[in-house]
């Protein structure tokens, strides 16, 4: 098992209806214990250098998972995919 970190965007200045907060409450519990750290939301965002998108960063959340393709299979299931956002995933790598 290892440490994976998802990345939560969405549209900048969109905050998110009873709905959604409900849908990424089910999703944490669905999850139990493959959450190692719950994250936080982020409020203000500046992007600085080339590449500005559609959608900021929004959130964060640590998993642990068996391998790489088993956490993007977790990240799958992230309810903000249904609400126009995206995740990303990626593994720390120790320095």
């Amino acid at each position: 098992m290892s440490n994976f970190v998802l990345a939560f965007r969405s549209k900048p200045d969109v905050m998110a209806t009873e709905e959604e907060i409900s849908d990424w409450n089910a999703w944490f519990q669905k999850l139990g214990g493959s959450v190692v750290d719950k994250g936080n939301r982020i409020g203000e965002v500046t992007l600085l250098g080339e590449g500005a998108g559609a959608n900021q960063i929004s959130g964060y959340s640590v998993i642990d998972a068996s391998d790489f393709s088993g956490a993007v299979e977790i990240a799958k299931g992230c309810p903000g995919l249904k609400y126009g956002g995206s995740v990303e995933v990626g593994q720390p790598i120790a320095m």
